[in-house]
């Protein structure tokens, strides 16, 4: 123990001995500079550089993107920037691939490229029944609405053809036909053409039900916009009448009625009235005509 400490404390002193570093010219050997040094000086100076070194070196790995290319480190760091990235390439992928399948059935149905056996047996797996589920959409209020009116329009639009041959052996004069009334009350606008005014408004009491004006079958029963619940009805000799604004109506399309029957209920319904009434309208070979000159309404 006495010898290894004796060795220790040897050791120690060498490390505290003093040297001195002159620096002088090689060719005029002139001093330059005198440097006191110990080994323990040089040791510790070695040694806060070796630290310092360390130090910014970690801090450049750690704090620069530098780190990106220590071998482990960056792909534990990019694993949940590649996992994103590789979700958007697949969903990239998907839309992809449904829109080429898109792009492909436009191109048979236009025709450019001819639809095979091949492509039409993949359906068969399918299965649908006759009697399957699958049906079309029902078609929207507004649709209804609009097939309504047009369907009212065509048939205005037959009434009002015009025809020019004379009377057939069937054919009778208006003159000679009996009208009952659809119904008695005050009149508070008549027939006026020049206004296209194609009828006769007739006011009576609430519920007051309207009648048919002769014998015929119901061609349109329902509601529109402007008239609201309607009702037109063919009788023979080529006449027509339409019963407007209703508040109900009491028969359907193709519905067989007599004179006299009870076909509807006054009322105000449709944007073209302003009260509740009946507005009359009359119709023969295709023309309007004015209501009150054969069919008493008071």
């Amino acid at each position: 123990m006495a010898w290894i400490k004796s060795a220790n404390l040897q050791w120690l002193g060498k490390l505290r001995d003093t040297y001195r570093l002159v620096v002088m010219n090689d060719e005029t050997f002139q001093e330059v500079g005198s440097y006191k040094l110990s080994l323990l000086n040089v040791y510790i100076f070695l040694s806060t550089i070796v630290v310092l070194v360390a130090l910014a070196v970690g801090a450049l790995i750690f704090f620069t993107p530098v780190k990106r290319y220590v071998p482990g480190y960056g792909e534990i760091s990019n694993d949940r920037e590649l996992i994103r990235i590789n979700r958007e390439v697949a969903d990239l992928q998907k839309n992809l691939q449904a829109a080429n399948t898109v792009i492909e059935h436009l191109k048979k149905r236009l025709g450019e490229t001819p639809q095979t056996e091949k492509d039409v047996s993949p359906l068969k797996s399918l299965d649908i029944q006759a009697d399957s589920t699958i049906r079309p959409p029902d078609p929207s209020d507004v649709d209804e609405q609009l097939r309504r009116e047009v369907a009212l329009d065509e048939l205005g639009m037959a009434a009002r053809e015009p025809r020019t041959s004379n009377f057939s052996p069937r054919d009778v004069p208006l003159e000679q036909l009996y009208f009952s009334p659809p119904i008695k009350g005050k009149i508070t606008e008549t027939f006026n053409p020049d206004k296209k005014h194609w009828g006769t408004d007739i006011v009576a009491p609430q519920n007051t039900a309207i009648k048919s004006a002769m014998d015929g079958y119901v061609f349109f029963s329902d509601w529109t916009l402007e008239t609201g619940n309607t009702i037109g009805i063919q009788h023979a000799n080529n006449v027509i009448t339409f019963y407007k604004h209703n508040s109900a109506l009491l028969k359907k399309t193709g519905s067989f009625v007599r004179a006299g029957e009870a076909i509807a209920i006054i009322g105000n319904t449709g944007t073209q009235t302003d009260g509740p009434h009946l507005h009359f309208e009359l119709w023969h070979k295709g023309k309007p005509v004015n209501p009150t000159d054969y069919v008493k309404l008071e």
